[in-house]
């Protein structure tokens, strides 16, 4: 461990970690990342994974979003230990514990009106000074406070923060020694006047509850820190270790949001696009964290082997996303990782995406699992390297497993168009092509290099046509494999509809 972190894991017994999502929406990367490094840290210490749905804002949370929330968990292979806790469950936890902080001197009564509050800040607001609560109410005597309560008046629950030249400090895991002055502090709002409790208590309730020894979140939540280890305190509970991740932001330095991105920073969008769960995951952990030797591969084992908290960084990271892009319509590097265990992966396991993926296109031939198995294998095999994501294969590769495919433009005008004498040489091709006996990469290309040498056409102009002319492309795997793979019917079928091609 390094000066800057300490000890990552306390002396206290058994690691235990949450997240605690709000389902207000669908789960993001950030809230993602988040999630990973939670779950990491629980694994590398074989500690506890706990989830929590934070729901007490009952007007924003809903169903479909907290299902949403544990299915994005789920795909990605984040398993979690405990839960899912609902916070909505624990209420009466959290009002007692603003019952026990009233009791204890700890907290008091707030009977200031909304209006008086407005007027105050407009105050400051002229006189150019930073608003903070005048503690209007702190020191009402119990009479005082008896009195307003028969009235009715309405109140909210401040907690008391300590007088005096003193401060909160602690050591965050990642941004070492942090101090605030108690005078820097207003007395904040713990329970609304609705009597909801709010926020800064719940959480912190809830995390004595789960016993939970190491608060890891974003950086965002920095703020709220010294707040929270005086409720802590003030209810006699021992502190977590809290451990604050860089944020993340796009390439206009503007926070990763719901809001301002939309669905390109939903997990489900990398789903449907064709995203690996775990190459998912190798991409967000690296958005902010890092090992010494800059490695970017890890497999699941290699990942909580190595993750600590100690390569989180102090820095922003970049998430590099291109709106209307179509082709790299999100972080090149998160295409890169996905491309890679694309490539690498077991063809077996290759195959089970490539099938879960054609059959919700409606697209997947029963046949690719029986007599066509081996071929279909071969074929997923030789394609791949080209292909960054799963739906690649129906997309890119539609050629290759069924008899309707689109025309690139830019390959039809610069390969067929380009050459007219193609709408007569192909379909002969055709024909020299359907009287082979043995289909193979010697038999094809011996057939394409002679019949260009008879017609005196550089072989790179009948191969290149023919390639467009069977896939709809103007790159791929070498063309011969390509025949093989295709087959002698269709490669004959499609060459001879080449005359379609030409419009007038």
């Amino acid at each position: 461990m390094n000066e800057r972190n300490g000890k990552e894991v306390s002396d206290k017994k058994g690691v235990r970690v949450r997240f605690a999502p709000s389902p207000t929406g669908y789960l993001h990367i950030g809230g993602a990342r988040t999630a990973i490094y939670n779950w990491l840290f629980a694994r590398k210490h074989q500690g506890t994974f706990i989830l929590r749905i934070e729901d007490t804002d009952l007007d924003r949370s809903t169903d479909e979003s907290i299902q949403g929330i544990i299915d994005g968990l789920a795909w990605l292979g984040l398993d979690w230990d405990e839960g899912p806790y609902f916070q909505s469950k624990n209420a009466e936890a959290h009002r007692e514990a603003a019952q026990r902080l009233l009791e204890t001197g700890h907290a008091y009564k707030c009977f200031c009106t909304k209006e008086e509050l407005d007027q105050k800040r407009e105050e400051a607001r002229k006189a150019k000074k930073p608003y903070q609560y005048d503690r209007t109410c702190r020191d009402l005597s119990p009479e005082e406070v008896a009195a307003r309560e028969a009235q009715g008046l309405p109140y909210v629950i401040r907690f008391k923060v300590p007088d005096g030249e003193g401060s909160v400090s602690f050591r965050d895991a990642v941004y070492g020694n942090m101090e605030k002055r108690f005078k820097d502090i207003e007395d904040f709002v713990i329970v609304r006047s609705s009597g909801a409790p709010l926020y800064l208590l719940c959480n912190a309730v809830d995390d004595i509850k789960d016993r939970i020894t190491h608060v890891i979140r974003g950086q965002d939540g920095l703020a709220n820190t010294p707040r929270q280890i005086l409720i802590y305190k003030a209810l006699g509970a021992e502190l977590p270790v809290f451990a604050h991740m860089p944020l993340t932001l796009d390439l206009q330095k503007r926070k990763i949001s719901k809001r301002t991105h939309g669905e390109v920073v939903a997990v489900q969008f990398y789903r449907e696009r064709g995203f690996l769960p775990w190459a998912l995951v190798n991409f967000l952990v690296l958005l902010g964290w890092h090992t010494s030797d800059d490695r970017e591969i890890f497999s699941r084992d290699e990942l909580i082997e190595a993750f600590s908290l100690d390569g989180i960084s102090r820095a922003n990271s970049i998430f590099n996303y291109r709106p209307g892009d179509q082709k790299f319509f999100t972080d090149p590097k998160a295409l890169s990782i996905n491309a890679h265990y694309l490539r690498t992966m077991p063809i077996e396991e290759l195959a089970a995406h490539v099938r879960e993926d054609f059959t919700g296109q409606g697209l997947w031939d029963p046949s690719f699992d029986a007599d066509k198995r081996e071929w279909f294998l071969r074929t997923l095999d030789l394609i791949r390297s080209r292909y960054h994501t799963i739906r690649d294969f129906a997309e890119l590769g539609r050629a290759y497993f069924f008899e309707e495919f689109p025309y690139e433009p830019k390959a039809l005008k610069k390969n067929i168009l380009k050459h007219p004498d193609l709408k007569t040489w192909l379909p002969e091709l055709a024909d020299r092509f359907d009287g082979v006996e043995s289909w193979n990469l010697e038999t094809t290309e011996e057939v394409v290099r002679a019949f260009a040498g008879e017609i005196g056409v550089k072989a790179g102009i009948i191969i290149n046509g023919i390639r467009t002319a069977v896939t709809g492309q103007a790159v791929g795997p070498g063309l011969f494999d390509v025949l093989v793979a295709i087959g002698k019917k269709r490669v004959v079928d499609r060459l001879k509809r080449v005359p379609d091609l030409y419009v007038s």
